[in-house]
């Protein structure tokens, strides 16, 4: 009796862990489905919904219906998961380097480069998404950029392109821009960036300034032949005109005009050997060394 009133106690503490236990592992059993259970939730709410960023817009594809014709504002936007699929585009104004080697109307090749800023039409992008998909810029602006490009560069010979740059530029700008609009695309900006021309254009240029250099040259030295002539004729005619005054002046005057001018010239010569001083002024009439005094 004493030993199974010992037993008794044990053994309801044994029941009693097993008891908590059960509880615990039931517990935990919950939690576990409650989380599974929100993980669930959690993937059904992130797939029934898309966030689309700033400067983007959205297209939605629909498994039975295609592309729904409404584009997708920024924000949080709302779509059936598995039966619907977003597509996002990017409406910035981004960019385009279309480069082309093609000849000019006097059969000159030229590497020309134009950089064109463009972006897709927001309210046709169901459209572009239909015909063109999410690359619409690479599938049409190299192609239209060297047809314009070879079309617009035809029509001027190699001088023109240097010449009227501007012009040749507007004319690109216009023609793309039509040719963009068909495929629901807005241009803001067409500029020429690089513009060169083949190794013998570039010798024949050259060798054009090089005769232009020439040329200006040979037409400087008979600009100044000419004005050398003419400075003779008119040096020889005032030295005519001065001779035919003395001529006349010396006939009513008689010898004393030119004995005047001789006395004036001799002044002139003696003042200017007078203010050098290797020169020794010695009288014609007298003799110095007569004079001097005698050992």
């Amino acid at each position: 009796t004493s030993g199974a009133c010992i037993a008794t106690p044990a053994a309801s503490t044994r029941r009693s862990k097993m008891a908590a236990a059960q509880q615990i592992s039931k517990v935990l059993t919950n939690v576990a489905w409650a989380s599974l259970g929100l993980g669930f939730a959690a993937t059904g709410l992130q797939s029934t919904c898309f966030i689309v960023e700033g400067g983007h817009r959205g297209v939605v594809f629909d498994r039975f219906r295609g592309v729904l014709p409404d584009v997708r504002q920024e924000g949080l936007n709302f779509l059936i998961p598995w039966v619907q699929k977003q597509h996002i585009y990017d409406v910035r104004t981004k960019p385009k380097l279309i480069s082309s080697v093609t000849g000019t109307k006097d059969l000159q090749m030229v590497n020309i480069s134009l950089r064109v800023l463009h972006k897709p039409e927001v309210g046709q992008l169901p459209k572009i998404f239909q015909r063109l998909g999410i690359d619409y810029d690479e599938r049409v602006l190299p192609s239209i950029g060297n047809e314009v490009l070879k079309a617009v560069v035809a029509q001027y010979n190699a001088v023109q392109l240097l010449t009227h740059r501007e012009q040749v530029s507007n004319q690109l700008r216009k023609i793309l821009s039509e040719r963009a609009q068909d495929f629901h695309i807005e241009l803001e900006d067409v500029a020429i960036t690089h513009l060169s021309f083949g190794a013998e254009f570039a010798r024949a240029i050259e060798q054009k300034q090089v005769a232009e250099q020439d040329a200006e040259r040979a037409k400087f030295v008979v600009q100044k032949s000419e004005q050398e002539r003419q400075a003779a004729i008119i040096r020889a005619e005032g030295e005519s005109q001065a001779a035919k005054l003395i001529s006349d002046a010396t006939a009513k005057a008689g010898p004393g005009l030119v004995e005047l001018r001789r006395i004036e010239a001799a002044k002139e010569i003696t003042s200017s050997l007078a203010r050098q001083r290797n020169v020794v002024y010695m009288p014609q009439e007298s003799n110095v060394l007569m004079q001097m005094p005698q050992p």
